[in-house]
């Protein structure tokens, strides 16, 4: 398989770097199962956001930008009984090369069946422009239901997805700045691998002891 362009991170779940299937030489698909019980965790909530980015050293060819979809019917890429029906979520490229995307948890009358499925990405490499165009719809859509459902003074609302994700940037940001360095005649700035991990390592770690630091204010 060719070198892996994009890191997906589950909340909660090992980083995943290998899609599990090709379509095409631009589309991608990753099947991601839900937390399996366990004697400690016999009822294992599904996770609830999901990162998305490129890898270290990853340049998207020129014009183009990575759209970014969940499967609303996983089990249809396996049966093949019905055409996969999929949802955009968002993209991510040159200027935004990560992304935290919320799911909706599964509904009540299908949360076994879809906790056995997991969830299904796909990441299609499409043009920039068409992207960024559907996520400014995205965003303006979000935007509005936002007005609409928050009161004002209304207080403990939770951080916003976007939020969120500026957070994890940034504690990642300021953990990997201290591993650059360059390389090349042209002074290409590059971060190891290796501390990228050593870096999930440790937010892991973080998430698991304070699964609500990422909500509070960050220094």
């Amino acid at each position: 398989m060719a070198q892996p362009l994009f890191g997906l991170v589950p909340a909660g779940q090992p980083l995943i770097t290998a899609p599990s299937s090709q379509p095409s030489e631009t589309s991608f698909l990753y099947a991601i199962p839900h937390p399996t019980p366990t004697p400690a965790n016999p009822t294992p909530k599904p996770f609830a956001h999901l990162a998305v980015f490129l890898l270290p050293g990853i340049a998207l060819p020129e014009g183009t930008a990575a759209a970014i979809y969940i499967a609303l019917n996983p089990a249809a890429l396996a049966t093949g009984q019905e055409p996969p029906n999929f949802k955009f979520l968002g993209g991510v490229g040159p200027g935004k090369e990560s992304a935290v995307f919320k799911l909706s948890p599964p509904s009540s009358t299908s949360q076994s069946g879809a906790a056995a499925e997991g969830v299904v990405i796909g990441i299609n490499i499409e043009d920039g422009a068409s992207v960024a165009e559907r996520m400014q719809q995205l965003h303006s859509t979000s935007e509005s239901t936002a007005l609409t459902t928050t009161r004002p003074g209304s207080g403990g609302q939770p951080a916003s997805t976007q939020v969120l994700a500026q957070r994890i940037i940034q504690n990642a940001f300021n953990f990997l700045a201290s591993f650059s360095g360059k390389v090349g005649a042209e002074g290409v700035e590059v971060v190891p691998l290796k501390a990228f991990q050593e870096w999930w390592r440790k937010f892991e770690n973080k998430v698991r002891n304070d699964p609500t630091f990422l909500e509070r204010e960050q220094d």
